[in-house]
């Protein structure tokens, strides 16, 4: 009987940890969602497959996710670690993990952000009890910006590109199940790589190549809906909806919105975060989706950007719009039933869940 109580402690403490690792990233995440709406409706809008085509608005795009939000993410995760020092520094640190790799570096900040911040406290506490009064400012000037030189070469040159290293090894795993036409199993990769915000190399950097090439040959590619099928995440966002944490339904209807007609798909990352068991119900209605699309022969002419149902629409051929819809609603349903499983049968979390909104909210009041 002591070997199964321990067991449940076990099991208990494990879910405990991974629940307050979900809510930390969140927490990175949820004060700047704003700015991932504002980045999601100028692509949507301006880039030259968006809604109101504009060269020069559309310039905006690519600093925004490559330098705004990665350094937003990386600040709000230093500040959460050592208030405004662990954000300046957080902020530093991760210019140097973005100029050191080729792709988004929205991982690359979570981990530097917070992991400089930690540094920085250390560093603090060995140097502010012998810091003679009336050089507080001067000293703790210096010290971080001797330690933000530091962790900012350090990511340059260290975690910048070991994170574009494990994408392009996620890349070729899924370009390997690709010749080997075990196609849904690419879900166990892509969903998970999603939420840690690797969607876009993924999507842009293998699986968009890949499919231009089918298409070529084909007039259609399945490879252009791994990754942007926005059913998987309206199936999630539903399901929080209507059975996830009371302080999370109010949100999920506008993220529903955003997510399935406006093609932001990041937008949901944070629910998943949160309850990281979710996860099984994303890949569960990702590889459904793709099941369904190789049964059926689905492909679309070109990438959809962003992933909404409007751009899938507008890049799948007449013949292919109705099996297109049942992919996407598949997909989404079974998301949907699992997800909901999963949210009535773990109530584990909701008091971190909570802990974690609060959170949120004292970071954006500042």
């Amino acid at each position: 009987m002591s070997n199964i109580i321990a067991g449940d402690a076990n099991a208990t403490g494990w879910r405990s940890a991974m629940q307050k690792f979900g809510g930390f990233l969140a927490g990175m995440v949820i004060p700047n969602i704003g700015a991932f709406i504002a980045w999601g409706l100028l692509t949507a809008l301006f880039i030259p497959t968006g809604w109101l085509p504009n060269e020069e608005l559309s310039k905006m795009v690519g600093p925004m996710i490559v330098n705004l939000l990665p350094i937003l993410i990386a600040y709000t995760g230093g500040r959460m670690v050592h208030g405004q020092r662990g954000a300046v520094i957080g902020a530093v640190t991760a210019v140097g993990v973005i100029v050191g790799s080729t792709i988004p570096m929205f991982l690359g900040a979570m981990i530097v952000g917070p992991l400089s911040a930690w540094l920085l406290k250390q560093v603090d506490k060995v140097l502010d009890p012998i810091t003679p009064p009336g050089f507080e400012m001067l000293i703790g000037n210096f010290s971080l910006g001797i330690l933000g030189l530091g962790t900012a070469m350090g990511s340059f040159a260290g975690v910048g590109p070991l994170v574009t290293w494990v994408s392009d090894r996620l890349g070729e795993f899924v370009s390997s199940l690709v010749s080997t036409g075990l196609l849904p199993l690419a879900s166990l990769v892509i969903e998970p790589a999603k939420v840690l915000f690797l969607n876009n190399a993924i999507n842009h950097g293998v699986l968009a190549p890949l499919g231009v090439q089918q298409a070529t040959e084909t007039g259609k590619s399945i490879l252009f809906m791994l990754e942007s099928n926005p059913g998987p995440g309206l199936g999630i966002l539903v399901a929080f909806w209507l059975f996830g944490p009371k302080v999370l339904r109010g949100s999920a209807p506008g993220a529903i919105i955003i997510h399935f007609l406006g093609g932001i798909h990041e937008i949901y990352f944070p629910y998943i975060l949160m309850r990281p068991v979710m996860i099984v119900a994303a890949i569960a209605g990702g590889m459904t989706g793709v099941a369904t699309f190789m049964l059926l022969g689905v492909g679309l002419v070109a990438t959809p950007s962003p992933g909404s149902i409007f751009a899938y629409i507008a890049m799948t051929p007449p013949s292919d719009i109705f099996t297109m819809f049942a992919g996407v609603l598949l997909s989404a349903a079974v998301s949907f039933f699992v997800g909901m499983l999963l949210l009535r049968l773990s109530k584990a979390g909701y008091d971190d869940l909570e802990e974690a909104k609060a959170a949120s909210k004292k970071l954006k009041k500042g």
